[in-house]
């Protein structure tokens, strides 16, 4: 299962509400890339396909594919904001290691 933290669905909420997404769901993905192998993808979708998971978490529809479920199941997303910045960040208990930058992992 995939979650997100009351925080981060409140978040994507503002953001779908802000760009008239209110009626998507959020597509999760871990795509090839960064200096560490893999990458986190988020975009909003109208609707999931027959091979996807797919989840509610707090009133926030998630999509997820096969292959990325692999890489995600168990993960919960908050949403933070520091010093450095804010954005979404992956508590991931699949990965073995991330990048210095923290922007892509290793599985």
């Amino acid at each position: 299962m995939i979650s997100l933290t009351p925080l981060a669905a409140d978040k994507v909420r503002e953001i779908a509400a802000a760009e008239g997404l209110e009626n998507q769901g959020l597509r999760l993905r871990v795509i090839g890339g960064g200096c560490a192998g893999f990458q986190y993808d988020l975009y909003f979708e109208d609707q999931s396909t027959p091979m996807d998971e797919a989840f509610d978490s707090h009133g926030v529809k998630l999509f997820v594919d096969p292959l990325s479920y692999q890489y995600l199941d168990g993960t919960e997303i908050d949403y933070v904001e520091t010093a450095h910045g804010s954005g979404f960040k992956f508590n991931n208990p699949n990965i073995s290691g991330t990048c210095g930058c923290g922007s892509s992992f290793q599985a």
